[in-house]
Formats: structure tokens, C-alpha cells, sequence
């Protein structure tokens, strides 16, 4: 049996998560996905609310990832504790609250999802990403594990790559919001893209509205970082899984624009 698993890059702002009350069910359909993650850490610009959660997963999504706007907003610091489908980094410091992975039940049985996040060009340093996953891929039981990595540096999501070909069935890099062309099957059956990209404003910076960027690195007075209006775009690529063996079939991009 086949399954296929839908994950869509960063949602950014109003605009993002209009786009994703709006088509992500259609677009569920399309692809044939059975299986969606969500990245959601951009909900609100800079983190998410709740409410955010709810509608993401609401609309169709069946986790919701985080990575270094986690605790921007304060509010989802409960949140994340009483919800087991929204997954912060696993190698942020284990006293901090909520859950880095979770096992999932789907029509092909259980599937695992591992968030992580890079330290590379980052500004802070979690605990080592690989060093970690080797210790949760210890005690993950399920037969098809997805893996993403929230990183600044294109090398750092390529070695998380390769070190899981052939143990997981899928790793994805997000964070930069801009989609890389790489999607494909790695060579020992691990499904790989570098940047999934993002779902906002398509005339943008990042999902920000271009003049403030323009500003910031022409070092004018800066104003605070809104996003972008018009029409927006969702990022996303499809893997398709054999739950037999965990191995990834196809990895294909299926970004649709307005």
C-alpha cells in the first residue's frame, strides 16, 4: 500500500493562513494526500497563537510543525503541552514544554513525525540535531518516520540527508522560505527536498512586504516586519511512501499560485 504524505512550507502570516483555510483541503484532495504536516511557526510573522493551531489543523492539516518562533507568542506555551499534534524542535533543551515527535495513526499504520532544528547561521545553539535524532530513532517504533529540520544552511539539511538515507522515509528542510528544485529520492529510499519554501504572500520578501526588506538592507529607520498583501502561493512537496517498507517512491513539488 501507498501512502502519501503532504507537506507544505512555512505558513506566513493573514495571508498564509487564509490560503490554508481555504485550498489546503482542496489540495488534499488533488494530490491524493493522506497524510499532512504543516509548518506553522510564521503563523502570526513571528510565531503562532492557538487559535492559528486550530485553524491549520482545522483546515486539514494532521501536525503542525515549529522551529525558532516556537515561543514567540507566550500564549501557545500551554498550547503546546495540551496538544499532541504541534511538534517544536526535539533538540531545544528538554525542560522547555511541549513534545519534539509524535507517532500518528493513519489508514497505513502508525507514522512518526521528528522536528528538529538546525544550529548553523542560527542564533542560538540547541543541542546537537544529530546527535539527537540517533536517540529518538532508538525509541520511534513506527515503520514510516518523516523527519523535518527548521535550518538556516543548505549543507546542514543536505548531511541530515544523507545520514538518514535508507532509516527514515522522508526528511525536509524548512525556514528559509524559498523552495529549492532538489526534491527526489535519495539512494538508499529516503525521500529529500532542502526547502519545502513557504505558503504566503507570492509578492513578497520572505512573505514581507518587499519595501520593509528593502529597507532594513539599505539601513533606512526600520518599521516592524508585516507581511505582504495580493495574491498568495502555497509551497509544498508530495512523497509517496510504500508502508511496507518505509521506503520513499516519488518526491515531487506541488506548488500552486494564485
Amino acid at each position: 500500500m501507498e501512502l502519501k504524505i503532504l507537506a507544505v512550507g512555512d505558513v506566513v502570516g493573514h495571508p498564509g493562513l487564509n490560503r490554508v483555510r481555504r485550498q489546503l483541503r482542496q489540495m488534499k484532495k488533488r494530490t491524493g494526500a493522506d497524510f499532512v504536516v504543516v509548518n506553522g511557526e510564521n503563523a502570526a510573522v513571528v510565531g503562532i497563537t492557538p487559535d492559528m493551531a486550530e485553524d491549520i489543523l482545522d483546515a486539514g492539516a494532521d501536525v503542525i510543525t515549529m522551529g525558532n518562533h516556537t515561543w514567540a507568542k507566550r500564549e501557545i506555551v500551554p498550547y503546546m503541552d495540551d496538544c499532541p499534534r504541534i511538534l517544536r524542535p526535539a533538540n531545544y533543551a528538554p525542560q522547555v514544554p511541549g513534545r519534539g515527535w509524535g507517532v500518528f495513526e493513519t489508514k497505513a499504520g502508525d507514522v512518526a513525525v521528528i522536528d528538529l532544528i538546525g544550529r548553523c547561521n542560527m542564533d542560538y545553539g540547541p543541542d546537537n540535531p544529530f546527535l539527537m535524532i540517533e536517540k529518538i530513532l532508538k525509541e520511534v517504533q513506527a515503520n514510516i518516520i518523516l523527519v523535518e529540520l527548521h535550518a538556516e544552511a543548505t549543507s546542514e539539511k543536505l548531511a541530515m540527508g544523507y545520514l538518514l538515507d535508507g532509516r527514515v522515509s522522508a526528511v525536509w528542510g524548512t525556514h528559509t522560505h524559498v523552495p529549492t528544485a532538489d526534491a527526489r529520492v535519495l539512494p538508499k529510499g529516503t525521500g529529500y527536498v532542502t526547502d519545502l519554501g513557504m505558503t504566503g504572500p507570492r509578492d513578497s520578501v520572505l512573505g514581507i512586504r518587499p519595501d520593509l526588506s528593502i529597507a532594513k538592507f539599505r539601513g533606512d529607520l526600520t518599521e516592524r516586519y508585516r507581511w505582504a498583501e495580493g495574491p498568495a502561493k502555497t509551497e509544498a512537496v508530495l512523497f509517496t511512501i510504500d508502508s511496507q517498507t518505509g521506503k520513499c517512491l516519488r518526491a515531487e513539488r506541488v506548488d500552486e499560485w494564485d
